[in-house]
């Protein structure tokens, strides 16, 4: 029940990949998730109906944890006594991860980026792991894969379980190599505040084995509140002088970015790849750190990290929808003010001769919300014009709880930026289109965690036509 969110999505293969017979529901169905499922012959159903769930007579269904109390198949679910259910959490710790060395990759940001780039080395390196990632990666046969050898690596969120399990879904999953990448508020609807974030953290620190690792964030303040722990051994990765492996000398251009990784005062390597950003640098400091650590590598620097030179990401993540001479079409994930701001300096770095567009959706519960308006509008200053997509589901919030777009505008105007604010996202795509004409050329980036109603693909789409 809800097949086509990332996680649940890529679940759903990995049920298939094990030799079950797979189907699914969800509303709100859109690519890549559902192609890829259709690619796997897994039948997905739009819409959810009890009728036709009773028909199917499942032998167990996985709940997502979209669904609430009042949706038809929740209702005649509880009211069996014959069909268990489960959350995905609970059915990975019960079933795939009890046998295998787990990987857990978290933080607020850059989660899967960090899991595809730790999968990525592994599978390179020969270890043949298992990984389950919430997302579309460019260098991996997909999101999900069972493997043979012993680490699997596992994107772990701290959103709840399900609507019966309120823990983190990350605390089900049994980490051996933790990565604590960074940590933020977010989720408003479901932590209260930074403290509740923490907390939840600090309760995954707790089941690390005594023989297992914590990697964590060295710059992060949020994450040093949460140590020192005396339970497992813990890591130290960033920039600064106190940490374990140092990401130093980072340089980025039009080409890539470089950077050197300096393992207790030794050159371990320097990196040099496709992508961009210091936060990618960050997340592949730590995923290469992971990688080395469950392969047995005691001492990281013998395990060989060449193939970063040729990791091309993941979908949605800076993701070329369109590129020619003079304009490129670019979709991101991005829909925290921190994830948007490191975006736009990145992509400042690849695109420095051409003015950037950025078109953002408030989609998630927190993004729609006030909560981070004025760190939204700090973060979009970085592009040269702003618009304002439709606030996702703005009747369900009071007016001054959700964000007001028209006000963000009207400041980034007086910070001398170009900014639109619309009340549907077909409104910011005409005036987009009508914007772009009287520009030579250009950089048009769409950030949402959504569909954005699909204006980015039209968008694109334009310009190929």
């Amino acid at each position: 029940m809800g097949i086509c969110g990332t996680a649940m999505g890529n679940a759903a293969l990995l049920l298939k990949e094990q030799g079950h017979d797979v189907f699914g529901a969800d509303s709100g169905i859109y690519p890549p998730m559902s192609d890829v499922l259709v690619d796997a012959e897994i039948e997905i159903f739009d819409g959810f109906s009890a009728e036709r769930l009773e028909e199917l007579n499942p032998d167990r269904v996985v709940v997502g944890n979209a669904m609430s109390r009042g949706n038809e198949e929740v209702e005649w679910l509880l009211n069996q006594s014959s069909v268990p259910f489960v959350s995905l959490p609970q059915l990975f710790h019960e079933t795939v991860l009890a046998e295998r060395l787990p990987v857990v990759i978290t933080g607020t940001h850059g989660k899967t980026t960090t899991s595809t780039i730790a999968a990525y080395l592994l599978d390179s390196a020969g270890q043949q792991p298992g990984w389950l990632i919430g997302g579309v990666p460019h260098d991996l046969p997909g999101g999900a894969k069972l493997g043979k050898g012993a680490p699997f690596v596992m994107e772990g969120d701290e959103y709840d379980s399900a609507f019966f399990d309120k823990r983190s879904k990350f605390i089900h999953y049994r980490p051996q190599v933790a990565v604590l990448n960074n940590l933020e508020f977010d989720h408003a609807d479901i932590f209260r505040d930074l403290q509740d974030v923490q907390r939840t953290f600090s309760h995954f620190l707790r089941i690390i084995p005594s023989n297992g690792y914590a990697l964590v964030n060295g710059d992060d303040a949020n994450i040093e509140a949460l140590l020192p722990i005396s339970w497992t051994q813990v890591i130290r990765v960033g920039e600064g002088a106190n940490n374990d492996l140092r990401i130093a000398n980072f340089q980025d251009g039009a080409g890539g970015a470089q950077f050197d990784l300096i393992w207790k005062g030794n050159l371990w390597t320097t990196v040099r790849w496709q992508m961009h950003g210091l936060f990618n640098a960050r997340n592949a400091a730590m995923a290469a750190l992971a990688s080395a650590l469950a392969s047995g590598n005691q001492d990281p620097t013998r395990f060989g990290l060449s193939s970063l030179e040729s990791f091309k990401g993941v979908k949605r993540r800076q993701d070329i929808l369109h590129s020619s001479g003079t304009w490129t079409v670019i979709e991101d994930f991005a829909h925290h003010p921190t994830a948007v701001a490191g975006a736009l300096e990145a992509l400042r770095a690849a695109y420095p001769d051409r003015p950037i567009h950025a078109c953002f959706e408030p989609r998630s519960n927190t993004a729609a919300s006030s909560l981070f308006q004025d760190d939204f509008t700090a973060a979009l200053a970085g592009a040269d014009s702003v618009y304002l997509g439709a606030v996702h589901r703005a009747d369900r919030m009071k007016p001054q709880a959700r964000l007001d777009t028209s006000m963000m505008a009207s400041y980034l105007i007086t910070s001398s930026r170009n900014a639109y604010a619309f009340e549907s996202n077909e409104a910011l795509l005409q005036k987009l289109r009508s914007n772009i004409h009287s520009s030579e050329c250009g950089l048009i980036v769409f950030f949402s965690n959504g569909s954005f109603d699909g204006v980015q693909s039209l968008c694109a789409g334009g310009f190929s036509s």
